[in-house]
């Protein structure tokens, strides 16, 4: 009983010793990464992975969010970086960095009328239906509205609950492309080419964001760099 109770008391104590060598040269005792919900997961499950085996004594804490909400946690200090895509205006204080763009896609389901349309579909013809739109939960984008082409809209907090609505026939809207890919090849979603706008989707410039009088430590930057070769990768700009 006694061996296996000290083995266990070593290793607390290496860990221990880990933690204390990595404050000592500035490692970050906690990651916390905000997300924009439109950036594809499986890039931050990949760069997580190779995360966990650099740095095994710095836990990860993700948040997924939209709009303001990939920004205000990084104002507030609960995370030291961010991915940022849905928010095109900064507020002053946040640093960022280009990583790439998101294909982002304008969708209807297969039975909706805008659907029905031969050919490009005018401005005024999308205002005859609701579009359904992705709510910011904080005030960092109060007054402002972002890519709104109609004045009949619901708005939606939820990115699972959009794409949910848009299958079902409640509305219209903008989905990044890699959420919505097999609905439109199994036909349960059609990508809609709208008047004025490029027929193969729209792209949404991503960035990585951190406040100026705190840029990322050791773990934040080597993320950082993971994520720009996962993103590269996996041809998301």
């Amino acid at each position: 009983m006694l061996l296996p109770k000290a083995r266990e008391i070593i290793a607390k104590v290496d860990i221990f010793k880990s933690y204390a060598k990595g404050m000592a040269t500035g490692l970050e005792a906690e990651l916390s990464v905000v997300i924009d919900v439109f950036f594809p997961i499986h890039i931050i499950a990949e760069a997580a992975k190779d995360f966990r085996e650099r740095f095994p004594t710095v836990p990860l804490r993700l948040f997924v969010e939209a709009l303001g909400g990939t920004v205000e946690p990084i104002l507030d200090r609960r995370a030291n970086v961010g991915i940022v895509g849905s928010l095109p205006v900064m507020p002053s204080g946040i640093a960022t960095e280009p990583l790439g763009s998101i294909l982002f896609n304008i969708v209807a389901s297969a039975d909706h009328p805008l659907s029905l349309i031969e050919g490009p579909i005018s401005k005024s013809q999308l205002e005859q239906h609701v579009q359904l739109i992705l709510t910011d939960r904080t005030e960092l984008s109060a007054g402002r509205e972002f890519g709104v082409m109609s004045s009949q809209t619901w708005r939606l907090a939820d990115l699972f609950a959009k794409h949910t609505f848009l299958i079902n026939g409640l509305g219209w809207g903008g989905m990044p492309e890699h959420a919505v890919k097999t609905d439109i090849e199994e036909g349960r979603l059609v990508s809609l080419i709208i008047e004025d706008l490029p027929a193969g989707g729209l792209r949404l410039p991503v960035s990585i964001a951190y406040r100026s009088d705190d840029p990322p430590g050791p773990a934040g930057r080597w993320f950082i760099g993971r994520l720009t070769a996962c993103s590269n990768d996996s041809s998301i700009t």
